[in-house]
Protein backbone atom coordinates (compact mmCIF):
# COMPACT_ATOMS: atom_id res chain seq x y z
CA UNK A 1 0.00 0.00 0.00
CA UNK A 2 1.35 3.42 -0.90
CA UNK A 3 1.80 5.68 1.99
CA UNK A 4 1.46 9.89 2.19
CA UNK A 5 5.46 9.70 1.30
CA UNK A 6 7.20 10.84 -1.29
CA UNK A 7 10.70 9.43 -2.01
CA UNK A 8 13.71 11.61 -3.37
CA UNK A 9 16.84 10.29 -5.07
CA UNK A 10 19.47 12.66 -6.53
CA UNK A 11 21.86 10.71 -9.25
CA UNK A 12 25.09 10.93 -11.74
CA UNK A 13 26.18 8.12 -13.77
CA UNK A 14 24.65 5.89 -11.23
CA UNK A 15 23.37 3.15 -13.88
CA UNK A 16 24.92 0.52 -12.09
CA UNK A 17 23.77 1.02 -7.98
CA UNK A 18 20.44 2.89 -8.69
CA UNK A 19 18.00 0.11 -9.79
CA UNK A 20 18.08 -1.56 -6.26
CA UNK A 21 17.37 1.38 -4.43
CA UNK A 22 14.70 1.84 -6.77
CA UNK A 23 13.39 -1.34 -6.04
CA UNK A 24 13.89 -1.47 -2.11
CA UNK A 25 11.46 1.24 -1.94
CA UNK A 26 9.11 0.59 -5.13
CA UNK A 27 6.07 -0.51 -2.90
CA UNK A 28 6.11 2.19 -0.35
CA UNK A 29 5.48 5.56 -2.12
CA UNK A 30 3.52 6.28 -5.41
CA UNK A 31 5.75 9.31 -5.72
CA UNK A 32 9.30 8.99 -6.21
CA UNK A 33 11.92 11.70 -7.73
CA UNK A 34 15.34 10.88 -9.87
CA UNK A 35 16.75 14.04 -9.34
CA UNK A 36 19.22 13.67 -12.36
CA UNK A 37 22.45 16.15 -12.51
CA UNK A 38 23.42 15.33 -16.28
CA UNK A 39 24.20 11.15 -16.21
CA UNK A 40 26.09 9.58 -19.69
CA UNK A 41 25.10 6.04 -18.63
CA UNK A 42 21.55 5.77 -19.19
CA UNK A 43 20.89 6.24 -15.34
CA UNK A 44 17.60 8.12 -16.34
CA UNK A 45 16.14 5.69 -18.11
CA UNK A 46 16.52 3.52 -15.57
CA UNK A 47 14.73 5.29 -13.22
CA UNK A 48 12.14 6.05 -15.36
CA UNK A 49 11.50 1.90 -15.87
CA UNK A 50 11.28 1.67 -12.24
CA UNK A 51 8.07 4.18 -12.29
CA UNK A 52 10.35 7.25 -11.11
CA UNK A 53 9.76 10.60 -12.18
CA UNK A 54 13.19 11.81 -13.29
CA UNK A 55 13.39 15.82 -13.41
CA UNK A 56 17.05 17.18 -14.68
CA UNK A 57 18.50 19.93 -12.24
CA UNK A 58 22.37 21.27 -12.83
CA UNK A 59 24.67 20.22 -9.95
CA UNK A 60 24.26 23.16 -7.47
CA UNK A 61 25.69 20.94 -4.58
CA UNK A 62 24.98 18.10 -2.32
CA UNK A 63 22.41 20.36 0.07
CA UNK A 64 20.96 22.85 -2.57
CA UNK A 65 20.24 19.48 -4.92
CA UNK A 66 18.32 17.96 -1.83
CA UNK A 67 16.62 20.98 -1.48
CA UNK A 68 15.45 20.94 -4.85
CA UNK A 69 14.59 17.25 -4.92
CA UNK A 70 12.38 18.37 -1.68
CA UNK A 71 10.27 21.02 -3.85
CA UNK A 72 9.36 18.05 -5.99
CA UNK A 73 7.57 16.29 -3.76
CA UNK A 74 4.12 15.95 -4.01
CA UNK A 75 3.27 14.22 -0.26
CA UNK A 76 3.66 15.76 3.11
CA UNK A 77 6.44 13.03 4.15
CA UNK A 78 9.35 12.84 2.83
CA UNK A 79 12.15 10.03 2.20
CA UNK A 80 15.46 10.62 0.74
CA UNK A 81 17.77 7.64 -0.23
CA UNK A 82 21.05 8.61 -2.06
CA UNK A 83 21.98 6.19 -5.29
CA UNK A 84 24.31 3.99 -4.01
CA UNK A 85 21.80 3.08 -0.46
CA UNK A 86 19.16 0.28 -0.49
CA UNK A 87 16.03 0.35 2.28
CA UNK A 88 16.40 -2.71 4.30
CA UNK A 89 13.30 -4.71 4.50
CA UNK A 90 13.05 -4.06 8.47
CA UNK A 91 12.88 -0.48 7.38
CA UNK A 92 10.80 -0.57 4.85
CA UNK A 93 8.39 -2.70 7.26
CA UNK A 94 8.74 -0.17 10.08
CA UNK A 95 7.97 2.38 8.33
CA UNK A 96 4.74 0.85 7.05
CA UNK A 97 4.04 0.60 10.80
CA UNK A 98 4.18 4.08 11.29
CA UNK A 99 1.19 4.68 8.94
CA UNK A 100 -0.85 1.97 9.95
CA UNK A 101 -2.81 3.50 12.43
CA UNK A 102 -2.58 7.47 12.52
CA UNK A 103 -0.43 9.88 11.88
CA UNK A 104 3.26 9.11 13.09
CA UNK A 105 4.00 10.07 16.76
CA UNK A 106 7.07 11.95 15.40
CA UNK A 107 7.40 14.72 13.03
CA UNK A 108 11.04 13.37 12.02
CA UNK A 109 12.82 10.03 11.97
CA UNK A 110 16.56 9.41 12.06
CA UNK A 111 18.14 5.99 10.06
CA UNK A 112 21.19 4.07 10.72
CA UNK A 113 22.87 4.18 7.78
CA UNK A 114 25.25 1.49 7.47
CA UNK A 115 28.65 0.53 5.06
CA UNK A 116 28.64 -2.20 2.87
CA UNK A 117 31.98 -3.00 1.76
CA UNK A 118 32.36 -4.50 -1.96
CA UNK A 119 31.53 -7.80 -3.02
CA UNK A 120 29.18 -8.28 0.23
CA UNK A 121 25.49 -7.87 -0.90
CA UNK A 122 24.75 -6.62 3.20
CA UNK A 123 26.46 -4.98 6.32
CA UNK A 124 28.94 -7.60 8.06
CA UNK A 125 28.91 -7.52 11.85
CA UNK A 126 29.89 -4.50 13.63
CA UNK A 127 29.88 -2.57 10.21
CA UNK A 128 30.54 1.21 10.92
CA UNK A 129 27.02 2.67 10.58
CA UNK A 130 25.80 6.95 11.60
CA UNK A 131 22.52 8.10 12.40
CA UNK A 132 20.88 10.66 10.03
CA UNK A 133 17.32 12.30 9.89
CA UNK A 134 15.69 10.76 6.33
CA UNK A 135 12.45 10.78 6.37
CA UNK A 136 10.45 14.02 7.88
CA UNK A 137 7.05 15.59 7.50
CA UNK A 138 7.68 18.99 5.13
CA UNK A 139 6.15 20.67 7.95
CA UNK A 140 9.30 19.84 10.63
CA UNK A 141 12.64 21.08 7.80
CA UNK A 142 14.11 20.61 5.19
CA UNK A 143 17.84 20.36 3.93
CA UNK A 144 20.79 22.71 4.61
CA UNK A 145 22.05 24.51 1.19
CA UNK A 146 25.34 23.72 1.74
CA UNK A 147 27.54 22.86 -1.04
CA UNK A 148 29.30 19.95 0.86
CA UNK A 149 27.13 18.52 3.33
CA UNK A 150 23.45 17.06 3.40
CA UNK A 151 21.73 17.02 6.79
CA UNK A 152 18.64 18.23 7.26
CA UNK A 153 17.84 21.33 9.33
CA UNK A 154 14.74 20.81 11.54
CA UNK A 155 12.97 23.41 13.18
CA UNK A 156 13.82 23.80 17.40
CA UNK A 157 10.67 21.94 18.82
CA UNK A 158 10.21 18.66 16.21
CA UNK A 159 10.37 16.00 17.88
CA UNK A 160 13.23 13.08 16.69
CA UNK A 161 12.93 9.74 16.87
CA UNK A 162 14.86 6.32 15.58
CA UNK A 163 14.05 4.25 13.70
CA UNK A 164 15.66 0.63 14.00
CA UNK A 165 15.38 -0.53 10.37
CA UNK A 166 18.78 0.44 8.10
CA UNK A 167 19.81 1.79 4.90
CA UNK A 168 22.91 -0.25 3.33
CA UNK A 169 25.16 1.76 1.71
CA UNK A 170 26.99 0.70 -1.19
CA UNK A 171 29.22 4.01 -1.01
CA UNK A 172 32.63 2.20 -2.49
CA UNK A 173 33.42 0.09 -5.53
CA UNK A 174 36.77 -0.10 -6.13
CA UNK A 175 39.82 1.67 -3.98
CA UNK A 176 40.68 3.68 -6.87
CA UNK A 177 37.39 4.93 -7.34
CA UNK A 178 36.87 6.15 -3.58
CA UNK A 179 39.96 8.28 -4.21
CA UNK A 180 38.80 10.01 -7.16
CA UNK A 181 35.92 10.89 -5.25
CA UNK A 182 37.89 12.24 -1.92
CA UNK A 183 39.94 14.22 -4.50
CA UNK A 184 37.19 16.24 -5.83
CA UNK A 185 35.20 16.33 -2.88
CA UNK A 186 38.19 17.85 -0.92
CA UNK A 187 38.37 20.74 -3.61
CA UNK A 188 34.71 21.66 -2.73
CA UNK A 189 35.29 21.32 1.05
CA UNK A 190 38.18 23.75 1.46
CA UNK A 191 36.60 25.77 -1.66
CA UNK A 192 33.23 25.93 1.32
CA UNK A 193 35.92 26.29 3.95
CA UNK A 194 37.33 29.38 2.81
CA UNK A 195 33.93 30.73 1.48
CA UNK A 196 32.79 30.63 5.40
CA UNK A 197 36.28 32.51 6.54
CA UNK A 198 36.90 28.85 8.63
CA UNK A 199 40.09 28.11 9.27
CA UNK A 200 41.74 24.65 10.19
CA UNK A 201 45.06 25.07 12.60
CA UNK A 202 48.75 24.32 11.03
CA UNK A 203 49.17 21.52 13.65
CA UNK A 204 46.92 19.90 12.22
CA UNK A 205 49.29 19.16 8.47
CA UNK A 206 51.22 16.37 10.89
CA UNK A 207 48.44 14.78 12.25
CA UNK A 208 45.67 14.22 10.75
CA UNK A 209 46.86 11.54 8.83
CA UNK A 210 47.33 8.88 11.40
CA UNK A 211 44.91 10.58 14.04
CA UNK A 212 42.28 9.78 10.69
CA UNK A 213 43.76 6.31 10.58
CA UNK A 214 43.22 5.46 13.96
CA UNK A 215 39.52 6.46 13.98
CA UNK A 216 38.48 4.38 10.70
CA UNK A 217 40.74 1.80 11.61
CA UNK A 218 39.46 1.19 15.26
CA UNK A 219 36.75 3.74 16.29
CA UNK A 220 34.68 2.90 12.63
CA UNK A 221 35.92 -0.90 13.30
CA UNK A 222 37.47 -1.32 9.71
CA UNK A 223 40.29 -3.49 11.78
CA UNK A 224 37.50 -6.41 11.72
CA UNK A 225 37.66 -5.93 7.67
CA UNK A 226 40.95 -7.73 7.29
CA UNK A 227 43.54 -6.47 4.73
CA UNK A 228 40.49 -4.84 3.18
CA UNK A 229 39.45 -3.01 6.15
CA UNK A 230 42.84 -1.71 5.87
CA UNK A 231 43.27 -0.40 2.77
CA UNK A 232 40.03 1.62 3.45
CA UNK A 233 40.95 3.19 6.43
CA UNK A 234 44.58 3.78 4.84
CA UNK A 235 42.52 5.85 2.53
CA UNK A 236 40.00 7.36 4.86
CA UNK A 237 42.98 8.99 6.50
CA UNK A 238 44.41 10.20 3.06
CA UNK A 239 41.13 11.76 2.45
CA UNK A 240 41.05 13.58 6.15
CA UNK A 241 44.65 14.64 4.99
CA UNK A 242 44.10 15.85 1.53
CA UNK A 243 41.62 18.32 3.05
CA UNK A 244 43.92 20.05 5.49
CA UNK A 245 46.73 19.47 2.96
CA UNK A 246 44.42 21.91 0.12
CA UNK A 247 43.46 23.97 2.17
CA UNK A 248 46.89 25.12 3.68
CA UNK A 249 48.07 25.26 -0.06
CA UNK A 250 44.98 27.53 -0.77
CA UNK A 251 45.78 29.68 1.83
CA UNK A 252 49.85 29.75 1.53
CA UNK A 253 48.75 30.77 -2.77
CA UNK A 254 46.76 33.33 -1.62
CA UNK A 255 49.32 35.21 0.93
CA UNK A 256 51.57 34.67 -1.87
Amino acid sequence: MALPISIFIIAFNEAARIGATLSSVRELSDDVIVVDSGSTDGTQDIAASFGARVVHNPWPGYGAQKRFGEDQCRHPWRLNLDADEVASLDLIAEIHSLFAHSEPAAGAYSVRIVDVIPGDSKPRAFAYAHKKVRLNHKNAGRFSPSPVHDAVALHPAVKVMRLRGAVHHFSMRTLGEQLHKFNAYTDALVLDLRRRNKSIPTWRVFVEFPMAFCKAYFMRRHCLRGTYGFLTAMNYAYFRHLRVAKFHEARRNTHE
